[in-house]
């Protein structure tokens, strides 16, 4: 017995069933992609007074966000904190894959186990741990160091040092679940080729940068921008963190934070939307940036 299939279909048309089968994607696409997409674009050239009051501005509001110093305040800080993961954890993440990676390593498994299992317990759960530890006179820091060294308990680690605080709360989140990444990329490095390096009189560092390196770029590429992407969306973690401020001076103020602040707390959703687009639009320019280098170093 044959299967039923389009052409049985009284009135169908073969050349309609690419449609038919796109249909469920197209449909979602444009009711929760497309169209919240143009209705910011529209909202961005308006100033907002509440839900129900608009006034259209034109591109005032873009006008306004760069000689905002809040907004060069936040964007200062959503760069510090990335360059500050990217610097620290990256290489971190690289380091700890290629240690277990290490021939006859014992337990490996368990401790990959141990350094992933930060990324599962979410953010919002990670603030509440780093609270604790940050917290003055009774947080597991000052405690610590005031039973080792004499340190201050009355020491304000949230309040004076906010953004490396944020970012040692995600390295604790990030660092093992970027290893994993690069612990894939290093089982798919090629033997013949570091054992050619090698009978070649290159050194474990000489085979480091010019065999290894090369060998994981595309995945360190990825996970370059992957962070990068994630960095320039912080929230949550300052939000909570900080108890949904920004902090003393807004030093714990990022751009999605600023966002939020304007959008919901302000009730400028026509500014909000403005900031939004100019976030969007750094992170394309970053991905379009991150992939040029990316096929400069594999045509090298």
């Amino acid at each position: 017995m044959r299967a039923a299939s389009i052409a049985d279909v009284p009135g169908a048309q073969p050349r309609l069933a690419p449609w038919l089968f796109l249909s469920p994607f197209l449909l979602v696409f444009l009711v929760f992609t497309a169209y919240p997409l143009v209705q910011a674009m529209v909202l961005s050239l308006q100033q907002t007074f509440g839900p129900q009051h608009t006034r259209f501005v034109g591109l005032r509001n873009f006008q306004f966000l760069f000689s905002d110093p809040l907004f060069w305040t936040a964007l200062r800080n959503t760069v510090v904190y990335s360059l500050g993961s990217l610097l620290i954890q990256l290489p971190l993440s690289l380091g700890l894959a290629m240690l277990l990676e290490t021939p006859g390593l014992r337990g490996g498994r368990l401790y990959r186990v141990i350094l992933f299992s930060p990324s599962l317990v979410g953010v919002s759960f990670a603030a509440m741990i780093f609270a604790v530890i940050f917290e003055k006179r009774t947080g597991l820091l000052n405690v610590a160091l005031h039973r080792t060294i004499g340190w201050n308990l009355d020491f304000a680690w949230l309040e004076r040092h906010v953004m490396p605080a944020l970012i040692v709360a995600s390295l604790w989140m990030w660092v093992g679940f970027n290893m994993t990444y690069f612990s894939a990329a290093l089982k798919n490095v090629r033997r013949d080729l570091l054992e050619a390096a090698e009978i070649d009189g290159a050194g474990p560092w000489r085979r480091f940068l010019h065999v290894t390196i090369p060998e994981i770029s595309p995945v360190a590429g990825f996970v370059v921008l992957l962070s990068m992407i994630g960095s320039f969306q912080l929230f949550e973690l300052p939000y909570l963190l900080l108890n949904s401020t920004a902090g003393p001076g807004n030093r714990g103020m990022t751009i999605v934070l600023y966002l939020y602040q304007t959008g919901f707390e302000n009730s400028d959703l026509g500014y909000a939307s403005a900031i939004g687009w100019v976030l969007g639009l750094l992170l394309i320019v970053m991905t379009v940036f991150q992939r040029v280098l990316v096929r400069r170093s594999e045509a090298a």
